[in-house]
């Protein structure tokens, strides 16, 4: 199949440092590109992937010196050459959240939209009202609650290759925290917790312009002469030696993007107890987590997500498992033209 992978330009992909989204957009290009598909993929000229790269900006805009520049402008002038080359393609996936609905209003049958933020904001159900022909794929069931009326074709957590990162057994002796500082990913939770394990603490997170009063007023405040340091990245390998990792989370779908798959394949389990189980509908094998180990007086929002592995094991689902999730279980309607095979008849191999 003729795809197309269309990312957000904040990032490089696969990113330099933070970038949840476009490292799961990475894995899945080339994991599409190692089935066999012909795959473009849209994003800034700093990407590197197996697929054909269409650059449509010189960089990724938040690591761009420039001191003025628009992210509206740049991802406008991406849409407009996938638009240019829409009938290129049977399908088009896109990671740009709804920017792309009003544009691409007469190719949405031949569309798949991966949406990886939240969606309890005021005024964002309208959109979904108004453009309802656009297939959706959530990353969990819980991230669908604002919008049950929308058109999900899917849910499909993400997935990671394996053999990207080297799992260490030994602990450093800190605890860390990965991600973003931002109020919904509550790094306030993390530097509670650690105080109350009496652990130093590694927080590998970037602060965002939008960020940086919570980081001042709150955040800051907090770790001033305690044993905490800001690492300012959120790379994978940030917390490759740190037992345990700690995913401290207000939303309850937010758990389940980038971050915790690729700790958890380098790191032991995170505060609490691990299992892994079969069933919940799902290939492979579930980990539990749960905070038994943590204080009582402790409470915040851990994960379970699918692992395609043996018992024992942290090996999480493959970008090859995602691919065919994706494309399979969401069945998007495209029409066959050229003799083109239609993605509603799984056209994704199997893994």
């Amino acid at each position: 199949m003729k795809i197309a992978q269309v990312t957000p330009l904040y990032e490089a992909v696969p990113p330099k440092l933070y970038g949840g989204t476009e490292r799961v957009v990475a894995h899945l290009t080339d994991a599409l590109v190692d089935l066999g598909h012909d795959v473009t993929l849209f994003a800034s000229a700093d990407a590197e992937t197996r697929a054909r790269l269409i650059p449509v900006r010189d960089q990724a805009i938040r690591l761009d010196p420039a001191p003025l520049k628009s992210d509206l402008a740049a991802h406008m002038v991406m849409l407009s050459e996938v638009l240019k080359r829409a009938d290129d393609f049977d399908v088009i996936h896109f990671h740009t959240d709804i920017i792309q609905f009003p544009m691409f209003e007469r190719y949405a049958d031949r569309t798949l939209t991966t949406l990886h933020g939240r969606l309890d904001m005021k005024d964002i159900g309208g959109v979904y009202e108004r453009w309802p022909n656009f297939g959706l794929v959530s990353i969990s069931d819980d991230q669908r609650r604002p919008l049950p009326f929308a058109n999900w074709k899917a849910t499909v957590q993400h997935g990671m290759p394996a053999e990207t990162y080297k799992f260490s057994p030994k602990s450093s002796g800190y605890l860390a925290f990965l991600g973003r500082i931002s109020p919904e990913k509550r790094p306030d939770r993390a530097i509670q917790i650690a105080i109350a394990l009496n652990k130093p603490l590694k927080m590998a997170a970037k602060v965002d312009a939008a960020d940086k009063a919570y980081w001042e007023t709150v955040i800051k405040p907090m770790i001033d002469g305690r044993p905490c340091d800001l690492l300012k990245t959120s790379t994978p390998t940030a917390i490759s030696s740190t037992r345990p990792l700690m995913i401290c989370t207000r939303s309850d779908w937010m758990p389940l993007s980038a971050k915790p798959l690729d700790s958890t394949a380098m790191t032991s389990p995170p505060i609490g107890a691990a299992r892994l189980t079969r069933g919940g509908g799902s290939p492979g094998w579930r980990l539990s987590m749960t905070t038994a180990t943590a204080p009582a007086s402790i409470r915040w929002s851990m994960c379970a997500f699918t692992a395609t592995a043996r018992p024992g094991t942290l090996v999480l689902m493959s970008a090859r498992t995602v691919c065919a999730k994706v494309f399979a279980a969401a069945r998007v309607s495209v029409t066959t033209r050229s003799g083109r095979p239609s993605a509603s008849r799984s056209a994704i191999a199997s893994p």
